[in-house]
């Protein structure tokens, strides 16, 4: 197996995010919905971009302590399965799709709040499909296991 390239993800799954979050707000400029969330809701937005970025760095900080690569187009040396993994297979999507829907509570902006959903399918597509794929052919029984005992989302 070829692995200089890890699970082959041509596009960071961030940069899907981003993508589909400017998006939104081109949306917005075309077709305002002008939505005023109530303030508790605003709140709980600002909750989550925190608990979105707090989890990203949290995770970064794990990666780099077992010494494997974050970015799935380069290789991986291990599989992590403790901590957030345990409970979720994709914590870092899953942050970031937080992060969105924080971003659109907060800003009480419908268009971007509603940008998650795609996101979420296409860095389906484009990166989880592919590093499932990679991970199975590098880490074989071990991470069949994994794939067993843990959901993908949560």
């Amino acid at each position: 197996m070829n692995d200089d390239k890890g699970a082959g993800v041509r596009v960071p799954p961030p940069l899907i995010f981003i993508s589909f979050m400017l998006l939104a707000v081109a949306i917005e400029l075309l077709l305002p919905l002008n939505m005023v969330l109530p303030r508790l809701i605003v709140v709980l937005g600002g909750g989550l971009i925190i608990a979105g970025i707090a989890t990203l760095l949290y995770l970064a900080i794990q990666f780099r302590r077992v010494k494997t690569n974050i970015e799935p187009w380069k290789p991986t040396s291990s599989i992590i399965t403790s901590g957030l993994y345990a409970y979720s297979r994709n914590p870092i999507y899953l942050a970031f799709c937080t992060v969105t829907i924080g971003l659109g509570l907060f800003f009480s902006h419908i268009w971007l709040l509603l940008s998650a959903l795609p996101s979420c399918i296409v860095v389906y597509c484009l990166a989880i499909r592919p590093e499932e794929r990679y991970l199975t052919a590098k880490f074989g029984d071990e991470y069949r296991e994994y794939l067993q005992r843990v959901r993908r989302w949560i």
